[in-house]
């Protein structure tokens, strides 16, 4: 699928405010993917979708996810990580990207998973670090991730946690595993 024809689709989905931040994720994903060596059309791709559902009903979110079997522990952490298993439901059936690795990015785009892909990373990643993204910490997260992927997520990870943490709100456990898989490795490796 073409981007023209991508935006085009999920542009009726969002909110202006949204589609800049799509178009910015977008950008990102394609900037880190090329300097990861992966395939920039499937970052591309998977930015441009990766809000599909950001805007559908709460109650419809929640119905998809106990009929489809999306994963019932979305249902306990709060609202805002609906949208992202929804939404790769949504891209396969109502747009038809069929691409398993695209709809993972997609799906773990907010919380992240223990052993995410390149792909995820990048996506994860160009959705915290955007250049429309202004709060504190995001600016050492994007000069990090010019030079170390990992370390990125490990710290946008650990600034989401605490944000999290500060407004009493739970942690979703997949994001605290990334969290801990994401460390661990990264001090094997030093």
């Amino acid at each position: 699928m073409e981007r023209a024809q991508a935006l085009e689709i999920v542009k009726p989905h969002l909110t202006d405010h949204r589609y800049t931040h799509t178009i910015g994720v977008m950008e990102t994903a394609i900037q880190l993917a090329k300097q990861q060596g992966i395939d920039e059309e499937k970052a591309e791709l998977a930015s441009i979708f990766h809000d599909y559902a950001k805007f559908r009903p709460k109650d419809e979110m929640r119905q998809l996810i106990r009929e489809q079997n999306l994963g019932d522990d979305f249902l306990h952490y709060g609202n805002e990580l609906l949208h992202a298993p929804c939404g790769a439901y949504w891209v396969e059936h109502e747009v038809g990207i069929k691409d398993d690795e695209i709809l993972s990015a997609i799906r773990y785009h907010t919380t992240g998973r223990p052993n995410m892909t390149t792909l995820e990373k990048v996506v994860f990643l160009a959705d915290y670090i955007e250049p429309g993204r202004q709060f504190p910490g995001v600016e050492e997260v994007r000069e990090t991730a010019a030079n170390d992927l990992n370390y990125a997520c490990i710290m946008s990870l650990r600034n989401t946690m605490t944000f999290l943490m500060k407004k009493s709100q739970l942690i979703y456990p997949d994001t605290l595993a990334a969290y801990n898989q994401l460390l661990t490795e990264w001090k094997k490796g030093r």
